[in-house]
């Protein structure tokens, strides 16, 4: 079960590695989770070398600002512990409960300020950091926290499933130099100087030297890095517009007294991803959540 946190702090405990992936996650899909993991798996070898605890967490936001409706936090609080069931994975509700809207700006420097020695780490695609410039301070995050920023260049959106793209047949490439530089091209011109070569390079610790104090504050924060691992560049709002149409097609060709109610059992739904091919990207438990509680039905959103 994964450790549902508000992340206490232990200021006698060794600085710790904590990496937050944010988002509303309406609903939470296999590209969020894959997210988090390859950050995961990437930071255990080298926290476990340091002997460092290494947290690595969901940070549901109460309703992003960009939006103006998002389901019920009860339900994807729900909906995220089934997803990251029996995974390392922890749950952070620190914007979650809050009144919207809640900026990241606000999360970045409330978690610098309980963490002021850990390594914080901001997880992020690169569609979300080439906009920063357009987020409320966003070009200050680095002020606070390093980012971590994926290519998303695996597959772009649902679409490309009823193209036949399958999450099994990624090829595993690096970016080439000239690519990464040009993903380094369409950050805002203010954080393009901060990009490193490393995941490594964001876990570096004060030196032990610096006894200036405003050396010091430049400790764990201030990089990104822009991993070059394909990742499932799906997208919730597409997501929610495939179970609206789904609910909606469904309800049409069921008998009228059971039209607010019908939705096609999750067994046949799952076996069939020809004709609902977006169930692929949703944890099964997930996916019967969303049924039993008649989730992003259209009737929702009116």
């Amino acid at each position: 079960m994964p450790t549902i946190t508000n992340d206490r702090h232990d200021k006698h405990s060794a600085p710790t590695i904590r990496a937050y992936l944010g988002g509303s996650f309406d609903p939470v899909h296999s590209g969020h989770v894959q997210m988090a993991m390859t950050v995961y798996h990437c930071l255990l070898p080298i926290a476990t070398l340091q002997q460092r605890d290494l947290r690595v967490s969901l940070l549901p936001n109460a309703r992003s600002p960009f939006k103006t409706h998002s389901t019920d936090p009860a339900h994807r609080l729900a909906m995220l512990k089934l997803a990251t069931r029996n995974t390392p994975l922890q749950i952070n509700e620190l914007e979650l409960w809050q009144t919207p809207p809640v900026y990241t700006i606000d999360s970045v420097r409330t978690l610098r300020q309980r963490y002021p020695n850990d390594c914080l780490i901001f997880i992020m695609g690169i569609d979300s950091a080439r906009s920063l410039d357009q987020w409320k301070d966003g070009l200050r995050l680095t002020d606070y926290v390093n980012l971590w920023i994926f290519s998303r260049h695996g597959m772009n959106s649902v679409s490309d499933v009823y193209n036949d793209v399958r999450a099994d047949n990624l090829v595993e490439e690096n970016l080439t130099k000239q690519e990464t530089a040009a993903l380094q091209a369409q950050l805002p011109t203010p954080l393009q100087n901060l990009v490193i070569d490393a995941p490594t390079e964001l876990l570096l610790p004060p030196s032990q030297t610096l006894a200036d104090s405003s050396a010091l504050k430049n400790a764990y924060k201030g990089h990104i890095y822009i991993d070059n691992r394909p990742v499932m560049a799906i997208s919730s709002t597409e997501l929610r517009q495939q179970l609206q149409s789904t609910t909606n097609r469904s309800n049409t060709t069921a008998p009228a007294e059971t039209q607010t109610t019908f939705v096609t059992p999750i067994n046949a739904i799952i076996s069939n991803t020809t004709s609902n091919p977006f169930v692929k990207w949703l944890n099964p438990a997930v996916y019967h959540y969303i049924i039993a509680h008649q989730l992003y039905s259209a009737a929702q959103f009116r």
